[in-house]
């Protein structure tokens, strides 16, 4: 496992941690978050030699570390120019509602899982069309 790669990958995330709150709309932002996926796809395929789907699961999981506490740092910030993200639109109980801080600590984990899969499953292939370094130094 490439921890290094993990690492150094996920500061697209924590770019996007900052950048989401207040800078990127949200109707917007998957378009960033496409063209991230598929950039660290590429790397991964590249650098990683093997496991490639469970270095892109562990960098949405580090990716969603630091968007959780981003977020959870600048909740309100985030809320105003995020209001479809607000509790009130996710359809959470009513003890939930006043607590956006607990529901992104809730949320975090699924969506890092979610996200996991894809940005999984967008290293794998891409490890299927991509030459590694390591095929390429061993050749």
């Amino acid at each position: 496992m490439n921890w290094k790669l993990i690492f150094q990958l996920s500061l697209f995330g924590l770019i996007m941690a900052f950048a989401t709150i207040s800078l990127i709309p949200e109707h917007f932002e998957f378009i960033f978050w496409i063209v991230i996926f598929i950039f660290c796809a590429w790397v991964i395929a590249k650098r990683a030699g093997s496991k490639y789907f469970l270095h892109g699961f562990l960098l949405s999981i580090a990716n969603s570390v630091w968007i959780t506490i981003a977020h959870s740092i600048f909740c309100l910030t985030y809320m105003n120019h995020h209001p479809d993200m607000s509790p009130d639109k996710m359809n959470m109980p009513l003890s939930l509602r006043d607590h956006p801080r607990e529901v992104m600590l809730i949320m975090a984990p699924i969506f890092g899982i979610i996200f996991g899969v894809f940005q999984g499953l967008f290293a794998f292939i891409a490890s299927k069309i991509v030459k590694s370094d390591a095929v390429k130094a061993g050749a």
